[in-house]
């Protein structure tokens, strides 16, 4: 579909890098163009649905903000960061109607299926640097085929603040308006620990604004988080096992066909039940072959990433755990940061595929039992009133 974003050349010229220890380091963002917005989405009241068992549909109802908007806007490379109860998507300002109109759509489809509801802003670049902040991106290359984008500056973060304070606001859509969620999914069931907990960190500059010692700290923390296993990495490398009857299969079935649920709900079953025989067999579909696809899941994930901070779910043991915290607390305590942590057994997965035979598909991965927004909770605890 051709829209109004189709040639703009801004994404294709971020920075590129692979090794995500450089993810602090402020040289490898670029500032997003002045006539770009922020589209910023999250849950409200999440620590409640959260406590009532619904994270999963939490995930589910923070990743369709992405869906909704790369979708409408006609670009899956726009920059984009999950949030666990929320999302953030950067694009240009040419396109703030599209942007508009499927904010609201995802609202009024979150309210209706999911009994949740998603408040959303727009929030020019303008206002935000007129603050003195600045949104600053990067990408990073998780895997061969997919990379996520880094956000720095602060502008993100006063962005979510103005939304929290009703500023900036976008209303829902009329009754029985649907956004388009073409590819959006959660078919593989929590990822068990294996090393420890799943743990969901997130750690932002602190009081005395030392942003080179903030640098280090992210640094320490990778370091840290690099002793165990593949630097903490959630899903096993040869990813998460195929399960005939998803925990998510209503909620995806709330996404893609609302009014034939039934319908699809069966079409899900069908494929993972096929899906899970061919992969036992080690037989392949057509061009598809499961096991492959598995392990591009897991190289995909997006366990770590920046968002005017650092942000990490990861499988770590109670010693590199606790060097973690440690070197957390003593950062906090020097005020170069303040920092939130949530400790659980197991990890979800929620997913953006528009096609299993590409190998850009994305996988967002959190807690299962709060995540990252329960890691936000305890930070905002902290915080002084």
């Amino acid at each position: 579909m051709e829209t109004a974003v189709a040639s703009d050349p801004f994404v294709a010229s971020l920075p590129v890098f692979a090794k995500f220890e450089s993810v602090a380091d402020i040289d490898n963002y670029r500032p997003l163009p002045d006539g770009w917005a922020l589209a910023t989405a999250d849950i409200v009241g999440s620590t409640k649905a959260i406590e009532a068992g619904r994270y999963k549909t939490v995930n589910m109802a923070g990743a369709s903000v992405i869906s909704a908007l790369l979708n409408a806007l006609g670009r899956q490379d726009l920059p984009f960061v999950f949030g666990g109860d929320g999302a953030l998507v950067a694009f240009p300002g040419s396109a703030l109607e599209i942007a508009r109109n499927a904010l609201a759509s995802v609202q009024r489809w979150v309210a209706d299926e999911l009994d949740l509801t998603l408040r959303a802003a727009i929030v020019p670049i303008k206002d935000i640097r007129a603050q003195g902040l600045d949104v600053r991106v990067a990408r990073f290359q998780a895997s061969e085929a997919a990379f996520y984008a880094m956000f720095a500056g602060g502008g993100g973060s006063w962005a979510e603040a103005e939304m929290k304070a009703g500023r900036y606001r976008i209303d829902p859509a009329p009754a029985g308006a649907r956004p388009d969620l073409t590819g959006l999914s959660c078919r593989w069931n929590p990822i068990e620990a294996r090393h420890g907990e799943i743990v969901s960190i997130i750690a932002v500059p602190g009081a005395s604004r030392d942003l080179r010692g903030f640098q280090f700290l992210a640094s320490d923390i990778i370091t840290l988080a690099g002793r165990q296993e593949r630097d903490g990495h959630p899903v096993p490398v040869d990813g998460p096992a195929y399960s005939l009857l998803p925990a998510g299969l209503d909620v995806e079935a709330r996404a893609t066909a609302p009014g034939r649920r039934w319908l699809a709900k069966l079409w899900v079953i069908f494929l993972m039940t096929l899906t899970a025989v061919t992969d036992k067999l080690g037989w392949t579909i057509g061009g598809f072959d499961p096991k492959v696809y598995k392990r591009e899941v897991a190289s995909n994930s997006d366990f770590r990433k920046f968002d005017d901070g650092l942000k990490m779910t990861i499988d770590v043991d109670a010693d590199v755990l606790q060097r973690i915290d440690n070197r957390l607390k003593q950062a906090e305590e020097a005020g170069i940061c303040n920092y939130g942590l949530h400790r659980q057994k197991s990890a979800l997965m929620t997913c953006l595929v528009i096609s299993p035979l590409q190998r850009d598909h994305v996988h967002f991965i959190d807690g299962a039992a709060g995540g990252y927004a329960m890691a936000a909770a305890s930070l905002k605890a902290k915080a002084p009133v």
